[in-house]
């Protein structure tokens, strides 16, 4: 067989796909990463238009309405278009069996059972469960007779909480993850609808289909065929992480950003030792091993497909970049330029550590400099030193190649399915829920709020009115109502970006920095056990991880002397521990063997 390359582009990512004698992927492998792919072309204005220009409802109404086009969903009065025959326009001539384009259908006091993660942030005179946004969508969908219960899951445990659910059979009608792998199980099991008969009818959720888009939609066949497991999020962003510098002192000390590992070594030693405040309590650095190091020491970086087949389990045996990565952070520590303590520290002593510029430089989720819900890190350090500036930096040049890369999330956000436990008309009805959050009226005014209280529109974009009040009023919650796409309503990553920004004003350059930087270069994703969980891993992962756990520590705060041996011994603990069968279980599954 010929070697067949593939290769699909645009301004924010590159996918390769290989297929090769002795080494085909699955159909499901392929058609998930081509999905994602093109899912992510449709967030840049490559693929579907698709956004919040598409997607109100015909049944309701939006503040949106005069400035917005119209979706395909209000050329009819009831949802679908009817030709002459009485079927949808463009349809077979009969209706579907199940009517699920919100509107289209008058439910008789059908109660449908939702997942909503709890945070515990809900602010004085609210709760998760009853709240000005959970009212509103009690009432838009009692309008046609849905009634909506929330079922709250803690957050930090609903994959545990999912299994125990669906095992005993109490999980509610729509469930959530990011683990697409467990949906897909349960779905192998027979424990899952197959939602295809209730979404691909040409009469079938209408506003789903133009705001999400065929490719967004097909990211939820995760067998590879026709049967559509679950709905999939589209994410406003992929947009992962940033690696952040004090900006004020590099400009005293006359450096230049840095643009390899060898250079940003040098500008964290001067800050360090010679940083203009002349602290002697300076923590150079603090790195994560999946990141912005992640893309500059990876020798697989350059390969989609080995990246996806090394995860995080595996990565550190496989990747022959992670032992120069760890060598680097060696050096950092033996030098003391980390904190000599980096193993016992909380996420509160994180923050704090950044609060009172301990930090010169450190690696966050996106805008983690500026979040709120992070504890407004630079807003704060600015009130006790004003000319503190915390940016963000482009990725560092791979040592093996040279070119920037950058980790990003898999295109694709979670996953909303229904368990066999709900019978159809709940399911019709859950899926009209979700084919609601694809509407202004819904998924819109969640995310953004009301027109005039909580934005104004600039050139068709939600600008945030008061970034305060909103993050007081809606933001707390905003994000798990909205089920059908992660980080807001938004057409493009440009609206989002230009959206997002003005929620922190007198910011708004370093929130575009950020997002463009997180975005530099090719890009690895985060796809780890999303699209498939060895069957190993349920019995070696706890071991492997031990292993890492024990070694890496040893690693890092040994001496320079010591380091060949470690991490000798390290490979030997994570061979011992059965890193080897993931693995070979992995490139069994991504080769279709």
């Amino acid at each position: 067989m010929k070697t067949v390359m593939v290769f699909i582009d645009s301004n924010y990512f590159t996918i390769l796909i290989l297929r090769k004698a002795g080494m085909i992927m699955k159909k499901k492998l392929v058609s998930s990463f081509l999905a994602a792919s093109l899912l992510l072309a449709s967030l840049t204005g490559c693929g579907n238009d698709a956004g919040s220009d598409a997607g109100n409802s015909s049944a309701g109404s939006s503040n949106e309405e005069s400035s917005k086009e119209e979706s395909p969903a209000e050329e009819s009065s009831d949802g679908a278009e009817e030709s002459e025959d009485g079927g949808a326009e463009g349809g077979s001539g009969e209706a579907s069996q199940y009517q699920t384009t919100f509107g289209s259908k008058q439910f008789d006091d059908v109660t449908i059972r939702v997942e909503l993660w709890d945070r515990e942030n809900s602010p004085e005179g609210a709760t998760i469960e009853e709240n000005k946004w959970t009212d509103y969508i009690k009432e838009k969908m009692g309008a046609v007779g849905i009634n909506v219960e929330f079922v709250t899951v803690p957050r930090g445990d609903e994959v545990d909480w999912l299994r125990s659910g669906m095992a005993g059979g109490t999980a509610p009608d729509i469930v959530l993850t990011y683990t697409y792998s467990i949906a897909q199980e349960y779905f192998d099991m027979g424990g899952v609808w197959d939602l295809s008969e209730f979404v691909d009818g040409d009469d079938q959720a209408l506003n789903m289909k133009a705001y999400l888009g065929e490719d967004v939609i097909d990211c939820g066949r995760l067998t590879g065929g026709d049967e559509l497991c679950g709905i999939i999020a589209k994410r406003a962003t992929t947009a992962r992480s940033n690696f952040y510098v004090r900006k004020d002192w590099m400009d005293a000390l006359n450096m230049e950003v840095p643009t390899t590992p060898d250079e940003l070594y040098d500008l964290v030693e001067a800050m360090v030792k010679e940083n203009p405040e002349g602290r002697t309590d300076v923590i150079g650095i603090n790195t994560w091993d999946d990141g912005y190091f992640l893309s500059a020491f990876s020798k697989l970086a350059s390969d989609p497909l080995e990246s996806a087949i090394s995860c995080k389990l595996t990565r550190d045996y496989y990747d022959e970049g992670m032992k120069e990565y760890y060598r680097f952070i060696n050096k950092l520590y033996n030098n003391g330029l980390m904190d000599q303590e980096y193993y016992t520290r909380s996420g509160d002593d994180f923050t704090n550590f950044i609060v009172s510029g301990r930090y010169a430089t450190f690696e966050d989720h996106v805008l983690g400099s500026l979040d709120i819900s992070k504890g407004s890190r630079l807003q704060t350090l600015k009130e006790n030193n004003p000319d503190a500036d915390i940016v963000s930096l482009p990725p560092l040049k791979n040592i093996w190649d040279g070119k920037q890369y950058t980790t990003i999330y898999a295109p694709a956000g979670l996953i909303a399915f229904c368990p066999k436990t709900a019978d159809a008309e709940t399911v019709e009805a859950c899926v009209t829920y979700l084919d609601w959050m694809c509407t202004e009226e819904g998924g819109f005014t969640i995310s953004h709020g009301f027109e005039g209280e909580h934005y104004t529109l600039e050139d068709g974009i939600p600008i945030a009115k008061d970034a305060e009040f909103n993050a007081k009023d809606k933001n707390w919650i905003s994000g798990d109502l909205f089920l059908t796409g992660n980080g807001g309503y938004f057409a493009t990553v440009d609206d989002f970006n230009k959206s997002k920004a003005f929620d922190y004003p007198g910011y708004e350059d370093h929130v575009i920095e950020d997002y463009e930087n997180a975005m530099m270069g090719d890009h690895i994703e985060d796809i780890d056990d999303a699209l498939y969980t060895a069957p190993s891993q349920a019995e070696l992962a706890a071991d492997i991880s031990l292993a890492k756990e024990e070694w890496v520590v040893k690693i890092i705060t040994g001496s320079e002397e010591e380091f060949e041996d470690n991490f000798a011994s390290y490979m030997a603990a994570l061979k011992d521990a059965g890193v080897e069968t993931v693995d070979a279980e992995r490139r069994a599954h991504f080769a279709g063997e």
